[in-house]
């Protein structure tokens, strides 16, 4: 049997990957602190080490009591993280660190592994813990991996671009199947073409486990839908899920301004295309789920979930009067 520590594992991305580390013959350790529900706590093995991951002895005491062959870790959001868990974890046969599409410091089509510039990271930002410095802080634990891996540790990182799929607690796509769901027509910013590559989570699962068994030290891969879509196919696509119609209406800014609306404030909308070349995971052995499989699974358990994107509504209201104002046109 072989063994994984997970070290987060009972939320979104992690829960996915304790489910198909199961599904591949692991017995599987998760540690982390415990502050929320185990999906996993009847289940067969799965065992909680209960723990900061920030606190160096945990760490050290939960590899001592999983004896791990690989340790995937979900929950590293600083570099000195990162830097620590390849040390403690140096004898393993596999880390992986999940890294983000974030940590790429340039805009171009597609980004690649091994060509697209990093992020830049300052010491003040590789403590900072807001969303500003979230792409630098991601691409300074990459550089850490590779560090790692030149003193000999089987070290690799996955970077994924934005994570869609069911218990995504983020709410990020729970408010557009929402929207999908409660009208017929909906406000889309911009043309409808906008292209921010997206990852359903069970295939962000697969590919951290099977860069654990198969990826080289010092890589790192991309992890991303095989098919892209724009907004207005993603809307599509969960019209599809929904079985029903809706009409999709088009508003740039102009348009948002007449209700102080701006395009910066939809979900999963971007000015400048977002791509992330997945053929270096690809060799590797993964496959992507079929996009209309992925998305009928991710309708379907939001519909049994008690999310709807609220946070992140710009408010239905200031939307009519953008339809209104589309009407007059």
């Amino acid at each position: 049997m072989n063994t994984a520590l997970v070290i987060g594992g009972t939320r979104f991305i992690g829960r996915h990957l304790v489910t198909d580390l199961l599904d591949n013959g692991y017995d599987v350790t998760i540690f982390n602190r415990g502050n929320h529900d185990n999906p996993f706590a009847d289940t067969d093995g799965v065992r909680h080490f209960e723990g900061d991951r920030t606190n160096d002895s945990a760490l050290e005491a939960a590899r001592d009591e999983a004896n791990p062959d690989i340790v995937i870790d979900c929950v590293a959001y600083e570099p000195r993280e990162v830097r620590s868990a390849t040390e403690i974890f140096a004898d393993v046969d596999g880390y992986v660190y999940i890294s983000s599409g974030s940590a790429y410091g340039v805009e171009e089509i597609p980004k690649r592994e091994d060509d697209t510039e990093l992020c830049d990271c300052t010491a003040e930002q590789a403590t900072d813990e807001s969303m500003a410095s979230y792409g630098p802080r991601k691409a300074e634990g990459d550089r850490a991996i590779f560090e790692a891996a030149e003193r000999g540790v089987n070290a690799a990182s996955v970077r994924p671009c934005i994570v869609y799929g069911p218990y995504d607690y983020t709410e990020r796509l729970d408010f557009w199947i929402d929207r999908v769901n409660e009208y017929d027509r909906l406000v889309v910013p911009g043309d409808g073409d906008s292209l921010w590559h997206r990852a359903y989570a069970e295939d962000v699962a697969s590919a951290l486990r099977i860069v654990a068994e198969e990826g080289e030290p010092g890589e790192a891969y991309n992890v991303g839908d095989e098919l892209l879509v724009t907004l207005d196919e993603m809307l599509s696509l969960i019209a599809d899920a929904l079985d029903t119609d809706v009409e999709l209406v088009h508003a740039g800014e102009r348009e948002l301004s007449t209700a102080d609306l701006s395009t910066d404030d939809y979900m999963l909308y971007r000015d400048y295309p977002h791509v992330l070349d997945t053929n270096k995971l690809e060799s590797l052995g993964w496959e992507s789920t079929p996009l209309d499989v992925a998305m009928e699974r991710t309708v379907e358990e939001h519909l049994e979930s008690d999310r709807d994107g609220s946070e992140h509504d710009p408010g239905r209201e200031n939307e009519e009067r953008v339809l209104g104002v589309l009407d007059t046109i």
